[in-house]
Order: C-alpha cells, then structure tokens, then sequence
C-alpha cells in the first residue's frame, strides 16, 4: 500500500502512484491475486472513467482458475489456425499463457451499443480509461498488473470461448498479481515531449493575406 502520510497530503501520493505504476509480465505475477474486496474496489475504480452518455459500452470477463486449461486450449487453437506447422513445443507455450497470472480479466467493447452516434474511437477511450484506473488501483493495492494483448484475440475460437457477439471487441487480457521480482522501469517520456504546438496556427480574417 502506499503511504499516506506525505507532509503535502494526498497529491503527493496520487503523484507516486502514478510514476510507480509499471508492467509487471504475468509470468513474474503469482499468488495472492486482490481477494473479493479488492476485486470490488478495482471494478469501482474502473467505473469513474469518462463515459459519454453514460453507454456503459465496456466491461470485464473474469477467467476463473477452472476455465484456464480451456482457454489454453482456445489459444493452442488459435496459433494452429494461423500456423498450421506449429511445433507441439509452440503449442505447448500458448497453452501456458493461459495459466500465468493469479487474476485474469478480459476487456470488452461494445461498438454499437446506446447511441449509434457515440462512434468506436470514443467507446475505446473510455474503456482505456477504464483499465488504467484499474491498474492505478491495483497499484495502491500492492499488486503488480500488465495488459497482454495478440492474434489470438481476434480468432473465432475465443470469440465464441467469450460469446461475444459481432459487434463486441476484445481488446486485451488484464493479469494481476503479487509481482515477487520487478525490473527497473522504463524511462518516461518527459512532459515537454508530450505537449506540442500546432504545427500552422490559424490566421485570423484580419491576418489573412490579400491579393491585388
């Protein structure tokens, strides 16, 4: 847990929450996984995020332990239908990553659901908006979390593992866990380098050139 006894309060601490956050790979995330209540408090962060009209078009599938051998399956499946040479050692190795973290979560978009007019890009951003409030929160929990992403979540077998319907998107798994080893994190980007002018600032009518 984060400590919340910083002389300037909690601004300090939302700030070192923020900077601490970092990809933990699942193969380096075990047990314990956030018991009930945590779990309740990461699906509770998640559902501040920005959300026009109030669509709801995102929401998670919990993988219980149970269904990991199946899903590993789907993924062996996967990989044979784009890669009908794959070696048993390689099918083998998509089998596993179903079995990784402690806490499995599958991110969905709805695209048409609510207001046609609310258009893919924007259900997107607030399902990432979404998931980064879940990981933030996973963070102040302790646990480590990373976003796994791949071919496999565009195949049919895992559409329907997942019944998810045609107009449904799977974007990426979420994994969380107890991370017992950590690299140093990656170098971040600089504030100046994120921020940038407009590349021809518009003119005004007064400023606009003039033909004789």
């Amino acid at each position: 847990m984060l400590p919340t006894d910083s002389p300037s309060g909690w601004p300090d601490a939302a700030q070192l929450l923020m900077h601490t956050r970092q990809t933990i790979l699942p193969k380096r995330l075990h047990a314990p996984s956030p018991d009930e209540a945590q779990l309740h408090a990461l699906l509770a962060a998640a559902a501040t995020a920005p959300d026009h009209d109030q669509l709801r078009p995102w929401r998670f599938v919990l993988v219980p332990a149970a269904q990991r051998p199946a899903l590993g399956e789907v993924f062996a499946q996967a990989l044979r239908e784009r890669d009908p040479a794959a070696t048993a050692e390689q099918l083998e190795q998509a089998r596993e990553k179903a079995l990784r973290a402690p806490l499995l979560l599958l991110l969905v978009v709805n695209a048409t659901c609510g207001d046609a007019d609310i258009d893919l890009g924007e259900r997107l951003i607030s399902a990432g908006c979404a998931v980064q409030n879940l990981l933030l929160m996973a963070t102040a929990q302790g646990f480590g979390s990373a976003l796994t992403s791949g071919k496999a979540l565009k195949s049919e077998a895992l559409r329907e593992f997942f019944g998810l319907t045609a107009d449904e998107h799977a974007p990426c798994f979420i994994s969380v866990g107890t991370a017992h080893t950590r690299k140093p994190g990656r170098p971040r980007p600089q504030p100046t380098e994120l921020l940038k002018p407009l590349p021809h600032p518009p003119q005004s009518p007064d400023q606009a050139p003039t033909t004789a």
